[in-house]
């Protein structure tokens, strides 16, 4: 496997992971898949990308970095707006549908929702890509002949430590664990005292902030446009799958797994392959253990 290819797909995979990450628990606490949760990405990256404009994020890089510390308050306000934004969409709309205990009702209003965010991005920003710095970087060699830029080390650094921060919430704080009884059991979670509805609060502010930060680091990375939500969808989709959903560890072995499939296709046989490729791993590891690697045996 060429070695370059293999951290090239790490990179995406990060990005896939954090999405994932809120599309599994979303799932999990909620019992519905959210296809808005794409568009959290779009948007997150286009707050930070407003937002470190406004503070003058390019006025001063850090280091060999591309963005200074205007992105990253940026970042940190995107995190919180976005989790916001999907705190509110529950409470209008999800809350409400999800009352009827019909599924199919509360999937078809997210998937109209997620319409309505990226022409709602169109509208507000037009649908010509834009770039939080367009100066180029060189990569540089890290171990062997994998190459990398510092804006893409960044990225991973902030992968990894989201996703930490993410299992200390879930294992080390109240909220976390009940985060995990709503999931495990929402009923008898509530019998046992549990807050489900802070619960649900809790995993749409973090589920959210989550697609803000996968968002953010993409757009440094690439370039930020209203559509990239939406490319990402089925990538975020199949790695919950993959993982299993409702494990936030598989969410996260999931994304790399699919990104550096994704990775290895474009090389091997062709961008517009890249999806169809991801799907095949997922069917392979689906037909041995249908529940997903991480998933609980029925």
């Amino acid at each position: 496997m060429n070695m370059q290819l293999a951290f090239d797909g790490v990179l995406l995979g990060s990005v896939i992971a954090l999405g994932a990450i809120g599309v599994t628990l979303t799932y999990s606490i909620m019992r519905f898949a959210n296809f808005a949760h794409g568009e959290f990405i779009a948007w997150g990256a286009y707050l930070s990308y407003a937002i470190a404009g406004w503070w003058g994020a390019t006025s001063q890089p850090i280091g060999e970095l591309s963005f200074g510390w205007a992105l990253i308050a940026a970042l940190l306000a995107s995190f919180f707006v976005t989790g916001t934004l999907s705190l509110v969409l529950d409470r209008l709309v999800f809350s409400r549908l999800r009352a009827s205990n019909t599924r199919m009702v509360v999937v078809m209003a997210s998937f109209g929702i997620s319409l309505s965010l990226r022409s709602l991005l169109e509208l507000l920003f037009g649908a010509q890509p834009q770039y939080f710095s367009r100066d180029l970087q060189i990569a540089m060699p890290i171990i062997g002949d994998i190459r990398a830029t510092p804006d893409q080390l960044a990225a991973i650094a902030v992968m990894i430590a989201m996703v930490i921060a993410v299992h200390f919430i879930l294992t080390r704080t109240h909220i976390g664990l009940s985060m995990r009884a709503a999931g495990e059991n929402g009923g008898l979670a509530r019998v046992a005292g549990i807050n489900t509805r802070v619960a649900v609060y809790a995993t749409c502010l973090l589920g959210g902030g989550l697609a803000a930060v996968a968002g953010t680091m993409s757009g440094v990375l690439t370039q930020v446009r209203p559509q990239m939500g939406f490319e990402l969808l089925l990538s975020l989709f199949s790695a919950a799958i993959l993982g299993g959903l409702g494990s936030v560890q598989g969410a996260v072995l999931g994304g790399l797994i699919v990104g550096i499939s994704e990775s290895l296709a474009v090389a091997w046989i062709g961008g517009e392959y890249r999806s169809a490729a991801a799907f095949i791993v997922l069917i392979s590891v689906l037909l041995l253990r249908p529940n997903g690697i991480f998933g609980a045996r029925a």
